[in-house]
């Protein structure tokens, strides 16, 4: 097996033209140069140097190998500066918003853990189900659902399989039974939330055969998403929300998802941006966390 130490020291001795100033760059001694060369050449089956009583030249072999070392050891220490670059700390503010739901009930615990990791970084956090100008307000990044109306935003994938699911408390569905189809959500009381000024009130479902959606109706509605979910937490109806929002409810047992997974309306989640000149090394590093936690809580085990 090759060493590392013996790619050096070829390459430097074939830069330098000798084994005493090869050992005197690579801070070695002479005799350990010498014998790196003789267990280099004796695994590959090769003389790489032509060696006299008063000179040192490569071989034609020497000839051909050198470039292939040099580019070796480029790309490890390229690896390295790859890896340090990566661990090293990211500082600076990011300036992020949020949705009431997603941000207080999944975002906060995930920011906690990603600035404890990055001490130097400041959050300055918005929460708010209204849609963020990011033209108008002191924003680097917000954290959004659905496909962009503004095409000149730049998005960063964060959860693009992500679905709206449909679900209910345990303490609801004792009480009412659960749907068995779309059209039997007429007969449930369901908890619906205000986006500007359009009632979230029609449904779409994505079923076996074809797409459907229900208009339906119920005695609470809120223009905070958040509040809309802790009404179905407490057994107050149905709730058709993003699956992201819902996991900790679903996993923890307080809601039951209603229909399969697959039944949602598609409901992407990304990272927006007004310009690229705001990703700054905080902001790409905040995206890639985010981006695997978004994964770890969607396809996790109950």
């Amino acid at each position: 097996m090759l060493r590392l130490d013996d790619l050096q020291v070829f390459v430097q001795t074939a830069e330098s033209g000798s084994f005493s100033a090869a050992a005197r760059v690579l801070d070695i001694t002479p005799a350990l140069a010498s014998s790196a060369m003789k267990r280099l050449e004796q695994e590959l089956g090769l003389r790489l140097f032509v060696r006299s009583t008063r000179s040192l030249r490569l071989s034609e072999e020497g000839e051909r190998y050198l470039p292939h070392a040099q580019a070796a050891l480029a790309a490890i220490d390229g690896g390295r500066q790859a890896l340090a670059q990566a661990s090293a700390d990211i500082a600076g503010p990011i300036r992020l918003s949020a949705p009431s739901d997603l941000g207080r009930n999944v975002l906060l615990p995930w920011l906690d853990t990603f600035q404890q990791a990055h001490p130097k970084v400041s959050l300055h956090l918005r929460i708010s189900d209204q849609t963020a100008d990011f033209f108008r307000q002191p924003l680097d990044i917000g954290v959004r659902y659905g496909a962009l109306a503004d095409s000149s935003l730049v998005a960063l994938p964060l959860a693009p399989a992500n679905r709206r699911t449909l679900c209910a408390s345990p303490a609801y569905l004792k009480r009412h039974g659960a749907p068995a189809s779309p059209e039997d959500l007429r007969q449930h009381n369901c908890l619906r939330y205000v986006m500007g000024e359009q009632t979230h009130e029609r449904w779409t479902f994505h079923l076996p055969r074809g797409v459907e959606t229900v208009t339906v109706k119920g005695d609470r509605v809120s223009d905070d998403a958040d509040v809309v979910r802790r009404w179905a937490v407490a057994g107050h109806g149905l709730v058709y929300k993003s699956r992201i929002d819902v996991s900790p409810d679903l996993y923890a047992g307080r809601l039951v998802e209603l229909f399969p997974p697959g039944y949602g309306e598609p409901t992407p989640l990304q990272l927006v941006s007004a310009h690229r000149t705001l990703l700054t090394p905080a902001v790409q590093r905040l995206h890639e966390f985010l981006r695997t936690r978004c994964a770890d809580i969607l396809y996790r085990r109950k």
